[in-house]
């Protein structure tokens, strides 16, 4: 089968397309024909070598059909999404005409949409949606901040927080970003910066913040959080950078929430991907009650291009491979 495996660490030259076995079938485990994938910063940080583990085939996330199933858990043919459990990781993973994955990274999502529609909701949906109500358990009426909004996963939270009736400001290194976190749903939008939590009126009284930027604000966000508020850190658009000197005795907010959520996650017994209502979201954008089109949809044979665009920060969402 075509793959396009890490050839070594370093730029896009390290991404080479060749010929690889097709995975075989095992108990618990299904083999998906892989007919889209999502581009994600992690495979950017794995083909750099700046990942802890990079599988030999990259991506973290793929849409198909089910092509194998030893153990029955899904039907030959069926429609499904999968995500992480390995994937690109310690497992082969979807820059591929087929991918096997375990079980319970799989989930079905029965829809028309067209394929590169679909290959949008898996990472950015499926995180989004944990991330929100079920770490951060937001409702109608609460006040959220979403730092690095102008990401997938930061539009993708916007607009099912807006959708369940929260507040959302949001944050963009970009002022000409503004107008579309606002098309968006954001009731404000902030320019971003380490020290938000002096800057903002409400601070000391946000209910939920979604922290996409990583280690170097997540303090800060802290400082924004009502008594009883969480944050979630779920992101690292701000670099991969540890926090230095933290003592939490003497940094963390009394009575405040901190909590964190990855997809690699996903399959962990607390965390099965079907728990996700990918199928209800899929059903909301086909009927328009969410907006989920990718910013930009690239053939297999345009994954550097794809990867070269990421990194220079162009993407302007979500971008998607098709696999003809």
């Amino acid at each position: 089968m075509r793959a396009i495996v890490l050839e070594k660490f370093g730029g896009l030259d390290s991404l080479v397309y060749t010929e690889i076995p097709k995975p075989l079938p095992k108990d618990g485990e299904v083999v998906i024909k892989v007919r889209a994938f999502g581009i994600n910063h992690a495979e950017m940080h794995m083909r750099r070598g700046e990942w802890p583990e990079a599988a030999e085939v990259s991506g973290i996330e793929c849409v198909g059909t089910v092509d194998s199933c030893p153990g029955g858990e899904f039907a030959v043919g069926a429609k499904v999404a999968a995500l992480m459990g390995g994937l690109g990781r310690t497992i082969n993973g979807s820059y591929a005409e087929y991918t096997r994955v375990r079980a319970a990274n799989v989930a079905c999502i029965d829809s028309e949409l067209p394929w590169s529609q679909l290959a949008a909701l898996p990472e950015t949906y499926a995180v989004a949606w944990t991330c929100l109500f079920r770490n951060l358990k937001l409702g109608k009426g609460q006040t959220l901040v979403i730092r690095g909004a102008t990401s997938s996963l930061g539009q993708a939270a916007l607009k099912l927080s807006v959708a369940a009736g929260a507040r959302v400001i949001a944050t963009t290194r970009s002022r000409a970003r503004s107008p579309m976190l606002e098309r968006l749903g954001a009731a404000r939008v902030e320019l971003e910066s380490p020290v938000l939590a002096a800057q903002i009126a409400e601070a000391k009284q946000i209910d939920a913040v979604l922290d996409l930027v990583g280690n170097s604000t997540i303090l800060d966000s802290l400082d924004l959080l009502r008594r009883g508020g969480t944050a979630c850190l779920a992101g690292w658009l701000g670099g991969l950078d540890p926090i230095g000197d933290f003592n939490p005795l003497a940094r963390m907010p009394s009575g405040v929430n901190w909590s964190f959520f990855g997809s690699f996650m996903f399959g962990s017994p607390g965390f099965p991907l079907s728990d996700v209502p990918l199928q209800d979201i899929a059903a909301q954008v086909a009927n328009g009650q969410l907006d989920a089109h990718p910013s930009r949809v690239f053939s297999f044979e345009q994954i550097r291009e794809a990867h070269r665009i990421m990194e220079a920060g162009e993407a302007g969402g979500k971008m998607v491979v098709v696999i003809e």
